[in-house]
């Protein structure tokens, strides 16, 4: 085992990252039981979802630190997870709305502003688009396509590597790793743009709602789960990282992103659950109050 190996400063850091990844799952679900017990029935499903995010990753990465063969698969799941996250965080936007209906009633004169990240930023000649229905519906076909498409490439990478032919350090043209990890990235790319275009829409609306540390923690969660750990595999595979008997260099990377993770996504989910344990019922009548007040100042 793992631990048979370590001195004692390494088992009392795993002991301590093993501790953290239990707090943050004991707090996520404390949390899932607050938001099924208070938040209405249309959202609780999409906010646990995104909340679980954070533990999830944790406890993979916990899983990945102490049997390391087990690394790939904990790896695939996380990456699957979070690809159903992505849509439902497009999704919870709209809910936060009022659902499809009310979004499309409310900015049924406006348009999307397309020219944002992480595809158009740069391209700040684009068009703006009307909102309809139609575009409504391109937008969550954007990220819903990830969700569905990513589990299929994750199941053919293990397929692939149970047969040999796929390792995921080796990036050579003729191997399969490259290809599937390209695809991967564009399919990512062209899912984050429907989420920040939607965010540019409604995050004026929603302020009250805390729409904005809410996008902040998604948009940490991405960075600190994939570009955090594609840094690190880099430098790894460059020698950077050195190796240190018995582990080799993408052994130490792949321990160093598991730990740092462990450590991120503890933080996270403490913040998470302080941004989103709100009463939405409470919300809603206060904009319902607000609505009221304005139309009885509109009557006389």
């Amino acid at each position: 085992s793992v631990s048979a190996g370590l001195d004692l400063p390494g088992r009392f850091l795993f002991g301590i990252l093993t501790l953290m990844m239990l707090i943050a799952d004991l707090v996520f679900t404390e949390e899932a039981v607050y938001i099924y017990r208070k938040f209405p029935s249309s959202k609780r499903s999409i906010i646990i979802w995104i909340n679980a995010a954070a533990p999830v990753i944790a406890t993979t990465s916990c899983i990945g630190m102490w049997i390391p063969r087990s690394t790939m698969f904990t790896d695939f799941t996380a990456a699957i997870f979070f690809a159903i996250v992505i849509h439902k965080f497009l999704m919870m936007m709209i809910k936060e709305c009022g659902g499809q209906k009310l979004f499309l009633r409310r900015f049924e004169n406006d348009h999307f502003k397309i020219s944002t990240g992480p595809c158009c930023c740069c391209c700040l000649c684009l068009p703006r688009v009307r909102i309809t229905r139609r575009t409504l519906f391109w937008l969550k076909l954007g990220t819903f396509q990830f969700a569905f498409l990513r589990p299929v490439l994750m199941f053919l990478s293990i397929v692939l590597w149970s047969n040999g032919n796929y390792t995921l350090y080796n990036l050579s043209p003729k191997g399969a790793a490259i290809w599937i990890s390209c695809f991967i990235g564009v399919l990512t790319i062209i899912a984050l743009w429907p989420v920040g275009i939607m965010f540019q829409q409604v995050r004026t609306l929603l302020m009250c709602k805390k729409i904005i540390p809410k996008f902040a923690l998604y948009q940490f969660i991405l960075i600190l789960n994939h570009l955090q750990a594609a840094i690190i595999n880099i430098l790894a595979m460059q020698g950077v990282i050195p190796c240190a008997p018995p582990l080799s260099s993408s052994a130490r990377g792949a321990y160093m992103t598991q730990q740092l993770l462990i450590m991120e996504m503890f933080l996270i989910t403490l913040i998470s659950r302080m941004v989103y344990r709100r009463r939405y019922d409470d919300l809603e009548s206060l904009e319902c109050t607000a609505e009221e007040a304005g139309d009885s100042r509109q009557a006389p």
